[in-house]
């Protein structure tokens, strides 16, 4: 998997951050314990000594009923980071014309409002998630976060787009009012997955360099 270090300094020096391969995660999945089974651990679990010889089905329950309450926490400090960013896009300032008439337009432009705070938004949970696991893995990328962040972008551009489409009634249409936002969020995105594909696949397979 990694280059000969040769004449170099050690690999874990030039490359701090790395993919696991397929094969790598499976052999070090067979060496290792399962976090529910006992001797397994993670970032959070187990919650105390020996929690892996309770009953499955009441840590199941456990483990769900804790699932829910991180998700009901992180849903309200979505809403009130997406409510503040909204409150933000939308102020507006006075603005004089050439003819003395004075109108209100927005302080932040729309096409970059939507590209930089609104997806920093919408984006966040996915964002801290990587964080956290990096951070958790002595900067080595796991098999949870990269995957949540492309994977909510691939949802965002084909599966929203999709159904958006597809509700449409029959005999009606409907007019992006932002097609240049439209326009440069898809190029890029089409773009990023296509670089992903270069770096992660062919140029260097499973492994990111700094």
């Amino acid at each position: 998997f990694w280059p000969s270090c040769e004449g170099s300094p050690p690999c874990s020096l030039r490359f701090p951050l790395r993919l696991r391969g397929v094969g790598q995660a499976a052999m070090a999945a067979n060496a290792t314990a399962a976090i529910c089974e006992v001797g397994g651990g993670g970032l959070l679990l187990p919650f105390s000594d020996g929690e892996q010889k309770w009953n499955k089905t009441g840590r199941a329950f456990i483990y769900f009923a804790a699932l829910l309450w991180c998700f009901l926490g992180v849903s309200i400090v979505a809403d009130i980071f997406m409510a503040a960013i909204e409150a933000v896009t939308s102020k507006k300032k006075d603005k004089k014309l050439s003819n003395g008439r004075t109108i209100a337009v927005k302080v932040w432009n729309e096409t970059v409002a939507n590209l930089t705070l609104m997806a920093l938004g919408s984006s966040a949970p996915e964002i801290l998630l990587s964080v956290i696991e990096l951070f958790a893995n002595e900067m080595y990328a796991g098999e949870l976060g990269p995957s949540t962040i492309v994977g909510s972008a691939a949802f965002n551009l084909l599966c929203i787009i999709a159904v958006c489409v597809y509700v449409i009634p029959d005999g009606e249409k409907r007019t992006i009012k932002q097609p240049v936002v439209f326009a440069i969020t898809a190029t890029f995105s089409v773009f990023a997955y296509l670089w992903l594909i270069i770096i992660l696949a062919l140029s260097s397979p499973d492994l990111v360099t700094p």
